[in-house]
């Protein structure tokens, strides 16, 4: 019996010694022999177990899980957003990526705006709003690699909308904090404010029209929501409003499967997402990283932190000057992924000054209002999912009647003719999610992760692979560890990087500024495969992730 075990096991973890840097967790190392996962929310992760105990897979779980999100975190994410997945076929060692992002409307065009005297896409309203694609993503996952129907994996989100479920802190928090969006939409306004105010924790909170809609998903498909009678009442409102969406922009829109990127870290392989996302951000800053011993630097010490802040400044001028949809746009992957541009880049960081930021091209959001999920299953199979309202309730407008908020990331496209992220009808803007993998040296599974954080995911993914892989912390060490933020001038330290770190950093030229632990810094979770086969999981107290094992 695998009982007998335990002690031994215990005892032989691949962790170092805990550093000066290094405290225990608020929560508990949580690992087992058969599975593991971990949402951003405790009801999500019980859905997403319950389904693998039933023996489902891991895509059957994280489907059921990202439908529960979009209930119980509905200002993040839900049925009127995008999301995007890394898929790891255990039985072939193959690593799929499902991009599940809308497209720009036919009406979306430079001139719309120009002749409106808007130099800028607004961040809010319907004319934010692109295809939102988290549907077809849910749909298509589940036709390639599930095992269960559409039907069964979001039954746990209908009850949930149905019956309702408790509010916590953190959404009445959450809630309250965006009152005037949702003060502003009669649909909004009516399903989460309670005399104009937001519910207070323990609440239960119903969504009659959402738990309709999702309904109406399970039993007709996603073709209801791009062509049937959901999509119907979605047209309506937008033409009402004067979005820039038709008909034939929801029905002809479609998941696009596509090739991770990837590169060489520390005798690891990292995968990340392609462009249209920012996850060649992610890789460029590993890659800078990679030229130096980054251990031997120390955990969050100066030089540490200095030296990956300023790479995310250069990895993030290239990815504002060039990410974009590679299908209208030429994408330089290779080039910037290089060996000779990382240590092109690497050249222009001095150990002893912080430099400006070389561009701010793109806007830089702060929370993120995203959600994070991932699953490895007992034959091995692993998701890394991400999905998104954008903004906190996307666009601030809800369709009446259906439970739907729409998403605001047509706001990230540009307005200026020579950018390759320039609006464009038909296609998928920049986006911010960047769910990740980790495989060892002979490409089996070593680690999922994946953060929200809208701006910040690239550097906080960042931290976690070099708090587990190179600085020996279990995944809930890694997740938990005090963490940095570059927001290109500024650079935002947690309490837990101490004040002679501060000052040196000051010395240097970087504006230092002490931030509280919060859903600025991300919500990291992830997911360890240890040397013996065993999963271990991290899930971030930021937010309101929650992982088990068993």
């Amino acid at each position: 019996m695998r009982t007998s075990f335990v002690l031994p096991f215990l005892m032989l973890l691949p962790f170092g010694q805990p550093t000066a840097a290094q405290t225990m967790p608020m929560r508990p190392d949580v690992a087992g022999w058969e599975a593991a996962l971990s949402s951003d929310h405790a009801l999500a992760t019980a859905a997403g177990a319950e389904i693998l105990r039933r023996g489902g897979n891991a895509v059957d779980a994280a489907v059921t899980m990202a439908g529960v999100l979009s209930v119980v975190r509905p200002h993040m994410n839900g049925p009127g957003g995008d999301g995007f997945m890394l898929y790891r076929e255990a039985a072939t060692g193959k690593v799929y990526a499902l991009n599940g992002s809308g497209a720009a409307g036919s009406r979306a065009t430079p001139a719309f705006f120009a002749a409106r005297g808007l130099r800028k896409i607004p961040s809010d309203g319907l004319l934010s709003v692109s295809v939102p694609g988290a549907v077809r993503m849910w749909e298509d996952a589940l036709t390639r690699f599930g095992t269960i129907s559409l039907g069964t994996a979001l039954a746990p989100a209908i009850g949930y909308a149905a019956r309702g479920f408790p509010v916590s802190n953190r959404l009445s928090t959450d809630i309250a904090g965006a009152r005037r969006t949702l003060a502003a939409d009669a649909a909004l306004a009516r399903t989460f404010l309670v005399n104009g105010k937001s519910p207070a924790a323990g609440t239960i909170l119903i969504q009659p029209d959402l738990a309709a809609t999702l309904r109406a998903i399970a039993d007709s498909g996603a073709r209801t929501f791009y062509e049937g009678p959901v999509a119907r009442r979605i047209l309506g409102f937008i033409e009402q409003e004067g979005g820039l969406l038709t008909a034939a922009d929801l029905a002809r829109h479609r998941s696009a499967w596509q090739e991770p990127i990837e590169t060489e870290y520390n005798g690891y392989r990292v995968l990340a997402f392609p462009p249209s996302t920012q996850g060649l951000a992610m890789l460029q800053q590993l890659n800078i990283a990679g030229l130096s011993d980054v251990r031997a630097m120390g955990h969050n010490s100066a030089g540490y932190v200095h030296l990956l802040a300023e790479s995310a400044k250069l990895a993030y001028a290239d990815r504002d000057r060039f990410i974009a949809d590679p299908t209208r746009a030429n994408v330089p992957v290779q080039r910037l992924l290089s060996p000779e541009h990382a240590r092109e880049l690497r050249g222009r960081i001095s150990a002893r000054s912080s430099t400006p930021p070389p561009t701010e091209a793109l806007p830089r959001d702060g929370d993120g209002d995203t959600v994070y999920l991932c699953v490895v299953d007992r034959d091995g199979n692993a998701v890394s999912w991400i999905q998104s309202n954008f903004a906190s309730f996307g666009s601030g407008r809800m369709v009446p009647g259906t439970g739907i908020v729409l998403h605001n990331r047509g706001s990230l496209f540009s307005l200026v003719a020579a950018h390759p992220n320039i609006l464009e009808p038909g296609k998928r803007p920049y986006h911010t999610l960047s769910p990740a993998m980790v495989l060892n040296a002979d490409r089996s599974l070593a680690m999922v992760v994946g953060t929200p954080g809208g701006d910040g995911q690239p550097q906080t993914v960042v931290q976690v692979i070099n708090n587990a892989l190179l600085f020996g912390m279990t995944p809930q060490q890694a997740v938990e560890a005090p963490r940095w933020r570059s927001y290109g001038l500024r650079l935002g330290l947690e309490p837990g990087i101490g004040t002679a770190i501060r000052d040196s950093l000051t010395a240097i030229g970087h504006d230092v500024r002490v931030q509280p632990p919060s859903a600025e810094f991300g919500g990291a979770q992830a997911i360890r495969i240890l040397p013996s086969g065993a999963r271990m999981v991290g899930s971030d107290f930021r937010r309101e992730a929650y992982g088990l094992a068993w």
